[in-house]
């Protein structure tokens, strides 16, 4: 006890320590200076990192982040989302793509972009991934931002820079500026420094939220008192009486959420549900990079937009002619619910690995799983071709092989449906069944089985379903049962039940490997045994392939596939292993459980109970616990299901 007690002590000396180490170095990246200063030691050192926009800063942080080309599918995975959003890629490489081709001068820089999707998608988790990026990167020296120190807005120092040596500005530097001062700093040019702008104080600033500084949110409350003053600000009145003049830029606040975003990002939530008149100002200000308020000329901010909204308020808007203008200056980005289970299951594991409740629960290897296949079922839709049904369909999205559907097929199965993934049951849904399900368990563990019992209840006691969908829905949970979780739990009890089983199966395999070879070659194949040379066996082939739904006509190409694999292994100098054919690697071990069907009967039924039998049904539940993530409970449950199923077979 001791002992634990010094290690905790020092570990939270380390961290005290940390976090002092941590606050010096924020204040060593403090910096101020004038504007002469600024330019001589920042703008120097690197004119094009000192006049960057708001997308050129944010796709360098993206890629300050790091990012990595995926070689067989080209698709770029970014680092900023990876360990966040799962399963949805494509919408994420949209919304990088976005930000370089604005950072690179393209039109697409003066267009909102619009974060479209379903509730609990990932839309906000996306849009927070950004802002807590932007507030890391530029504690860095690559992100190192400077402001006027006292402008409300935190605005460029290079906008002191006259109109009259911009050109000479460019010449020198090598790049060019945009932009005005606002009339709050130019007022205080003139005021208090006689128009001197090389004495004005510069400072660096750190993106930060919280801090209304250079993150602007707006969430619009009830759309008929919205009111436009919470983006642009108003008059304070409390200033007037100072400055004797409501014209007067320091009578202004500054507060909106429009100017908190300057230089960096505004977040607009719910964008669909504000006014039309809020929706002009905000296009104007992408497209023009200015906002127009009373008593002032036009106000130059430099911010990146990104809004986003569900499909019902999308749909809603759509329906008014006089918003197709306004969709002219939008890029819209569609971000779907994920449609592989096994990025699903991750969702949930995020969601709920940091939950007291969950993390006080065991949940089998499986619980997960099946919940995840269940939701993506809702979102699927009907395919195009007449023999794949959405259970195979369910497994092409999770990259898994389907007899007769090539990897380009799969690839095009995967396209058809444009809207797939926009709709069907949510996270949330999910994740509330399941915290249902454990406030009810009294056994601190939670099976799968459990699990699709209380998305069952969840979906019967929903108000906001009609009998058809609930009933849709309740077979969907019946075929994740069937297609799904009945196969993986009996694998688990088969390999639980035979140690020896993977060395059973890649000797499995090589027999296949030979049979295969001399059918494909026309020769016979030499007894191990006796040396006579004999046909190939092909019962035992079919026997094999008919595990996994491989037709008579079929098994010629299957068998050519499996030859080539094998070959490519070999010119790598590697052995072919049944880890690099998923397909096959299920026939046989399907072929090997129909062998022991019988024996795995004998071992887990309760009428022949002998101490033998106790003793090897004891080794089975502690393979189980030991070997694929079950508990004592879920095992001897998984071990009682699939004695169940074996009965009903």
């Amino acid at each position: 006890m001791s002992n634990r007690i010094q290690e905790t002590g020092h570990n939270r000396s380390e961290f005290v320590e940390s976090l002092a180490d941590y606050s010096r170095k924020q204040q060593a990246q403090q910096w101020e200076g004038t504007f002469s200063d600024y330019l001589r030691t920042i703008v120097a050192d690197d004119p094009a990192r000192a006049a960057r926009s708001s997308h050129q800063y944010i796709w360098d942080m993206i890629s300050w982040q790091g990012l990595e080309t995926q070689k067989l599918s080209g698709t770029t995975r970014y680092k900023l989302f990876q360990d966040e959003l799962f399963g949805i890629d494509q919408a994420l490489e949209r919304v990088a793509n976005y930000f370089k081709a604005a950072s690179e001068g393209s039109e697409v820089g003066r267009r909102l972009l619009l974060l479209l999707g379903p509730p609990s998608g990932g839309k906000s988790s996306l849009v927070t991934l950004l802002k807590r990026g932007l507030e890391a990167y530029s504690h860095t020296d690559e992100g190192a931002l400077y402001a006027i120190q006292e402008s409300p807005i935190q605005e460029s120092p290079l906008l002191l820079i006259p109109h009259g040596k911009q050109a000479e500005f460019k010449e020198t530097y090598g790049v060019a500026l945009s932009g005005e001062m606002s009339p709050f700093t130019r007022a205080l040019l003139d005021e208090k420094y006689q128009g001197d702008f090389a004495r004005v104080p510069v400072h660096r600033i750190f993106i930060d939220e919280a801090g209304r500084n250079a993150v602007g949110t707006y969430a619009p409350h009830d759309p008929t008192t919205a009111d436009i003053a919470d983006l642009v600000g108003s008059v304070d009145l409390s200033k007037v009486a100072e400055y004797g003049d409501e014209g007067d830029p320091r009578a202004w606040s500054w507060s909106g959420a429009v100017y908190a975003g300057n230089r960096g990002l505004l977040e607009m939530i719910e964008i669909l549900k504000v006014k039309r008149e809020f929706l002009y100002l905000l296009l104007t200000l992408t497209q023009e990079q200015v906002v127009k308020v009373s008593r002032f000329p036009l106000i130059y901010i430099d911010e990146t937009i990104v809004a986003h909204t569900n499909m019902a308020e999308f749909r809603r808007f759509l329906q008014e002619k006089e918003n197709e203008a306004l969709l002219d200056r939008m890029v819209i980005v569609q971000v779907p619910y994920t449609l592989c289970y096994t990025d699903e299951a991750r969702i949930y594991h995020k969601l709920t690995s940091s939950t007291p409740s969950f993390t006080q629960v065991h949940l089998d290897p499986h619980a997960l799983q099946v919940a995840a296949v269940f939701a993506i079922l809702t979102r699927l839709k009907t395919s195009e071709r007449a023999d794949l049904d959405l259970s195979k369909k369910l497994r092409i999205h999770a990259h898994e092989a389907v007899e007769g559907v090539s990897d380009a097929e799969a690839e095009r199965i995967m396209r058809e449906q444009p809207d797939e993934g926009m709709d069907g049951v949510s996270p949330r849904f999910i994740v509330n069944a399941l915290a249902g399900a454990i406030s009810q368990s009294e056994s601190k563990s939670l099976t799968a089985m459990e699990v699709l019992l209380a998305l069952k209840d969840a979906i019967e006691l929903d108000a906001r379903m009609d009998a058809k969908l609930k009933k849709q829905w309740t077979d969907f949970l019946v075929t994740t049962r069937k297609d799904f979780y009945n196969r993986w739990v009996k694998e688990d009890v088969h390999k639980a039940l035979f140690v020896s089983f993977q060395d059973e199966a890649e000797e499995l395999l090589d027999k296949y490997l030979d049979e295969v070879e001399a059918v494909l070659e026309s020769r016979k194949i030499a007894d191990p045994i006796t040396g006579e040379e004999r046909d190939a066996d092909e019962r035992f082939l079919r026997s094999v392939e008919t595990k996994i739904g491989i037709s008579d006509s079929g098994k010629t190409s299957f068998r050519q596939e499996i030859v080539r694999k094998a070959l490519a292994a070999y010119k790598r100098g590697a052995k072919f292993t049944l880890a690099e054919h998923a397909r096959l690697r299920e026939a046989i071990e399907q072929y090997l459980f129909e062998e022991r069907r019988d024996v795995l009967r004998l071992v887990t039924s309760s009428t022949r109970a002998d101490t033998e039998t106790l003793k090897k049904i004891s080794a089975v539940e502690e393979r189980l616990v030991n070997d694929y993530g079950y508990d004592a409970h879920s095992a001897h449950e998984a071990l009682n299901y699939v004695t169940t199923l074996l009965a009903q077979e």
